[in-house]
């Protein structure tokens, strides 16, 4: 449970199921209803929450009574089986170096402080990292990832605010492959109220690369907030429609009772989370591993 840090999460989840079902002798239409109910509104999400509560309605079918642990069983089982034959976790890392990660989320989703803790994880497996400060418009963004490349001890490639994002992408993508950097992490600005501008941007941040390393960025990595329930599910839906989203980060997961949107967010699109983030500091990101996550929910 600790791993996880999904304590409000955990509390809010199985006091809604343990509510639905407590002091129920049978499990009939109404009790499946509610069940449904206190799914969505663990923003387990809709389309999660109808397959759960079918497959409890075929397990009823045969026994009209089921206590709460069997509920548990169920709903872990069918959970797991939803997530099967998907890639979750860190992706491996490219054979031509250096491997190029491009982050994207809109701004207070904790975008800077995510990244840092990236660099983090990778150093500590050994990987020589380089940042690049391509999110030249927001106010003190170049300087937050300053403070934090100082933090853990990576070099970070800057020109200032205002600079050309795009620019700054090629130079630190340059850099990297000169000096022999495994993995080079890009910021980018936190924009999604003009698409057109935004997808006009992250294209031009990406032809820039592909001019250093063919097929650069080898990931797109979206952070999103899971305290925003099911906001972070549309901004995913949004983000992947502007660019090629290859694997989340869900941040904030220690602070909320809305962690079931890991869930949600992994069943209904085919993006893998790869973190999750459960505090704030620097050893706080987790790689996402869905059995020991639900498994965390539900114990």
């Amino acid at each position: 449970m600790a791993l996880f840090g999904l304590g409000k999460t955990k509390n809010a989840f199985l006091e809604k199921i343990s509510r639905v079902i407590s002091g129920k002798s049978k499990v009939d239409e109404g009790v499946l209803d509610d069940l449904e109910e206190a799914l969505i509104s663990s923003d387990v999400g809709v389309d999660t929450s109808i397959k759960l509560v079918e497959a409890v309605e075929r397990a009823v079918k045969e026994n009209k009574f089921l206590t709460q642990s069997e509920l548990h069983e169920i709903i872990e089982s069918t959970l797991t089986d939803q997530l099967k034959g998907k890639s979750f976790g860190p992706d491996s890392i490219s054979d031509i170096s250096p491997h190029v990660i491009l982050v994207v989320g809109v701004n207070g989703v904790g975008k800077t402080t995510t990244i840092g803790k990236l660099a983090n994880y990778y150093k500590k497996i050994g990987k020589k990292v380089f940042l690049g400060a391509s999110d030249t418009f927001r106010a003190a963004a170049v300087d937050q990832l300053k403070v934090w490349s100082d933090r853990v001890g990576v070099k970070i490639i800057e020109k200032g605010m205002n600079a050309d994002p795009a620019a700054v992408a090629y130079s630190a993508v340059e850099q990297g492959k000169t000096e022999n950097a495994d993995v080079v992490i890009v910021d980018t600005a936190g924009r999604l109220h003009n698409k057109v501008n935004l997808m006009n941007e992250l294209s031009k941040i990406k032809r820039v690369m592909g001019k250093v390393i063919p097929d650069a960025p080898n990931e797109v990595l979206l952070i999103l907030d899971a305290s925003t329930g099911q906001n972070a599910l549309n901004q995913a839906v949004e983000f992947s429609k502007v660019t090629d989203v290859s694997g989340l980060i869900l941040t904030k997961m220690d602070g909320t009772a809305k962690g079931g949107v890991a869930l949600a967010i992994s069943d209904q699109l085919s993006i893998p989370v790869r973190f999750i983030g459960t505090g704030e500091a620097v050893d706080d990101l987790i790689p996402f591993d869905p059995e020991s996550f639900i498994k965390a929910l539900l114990k």
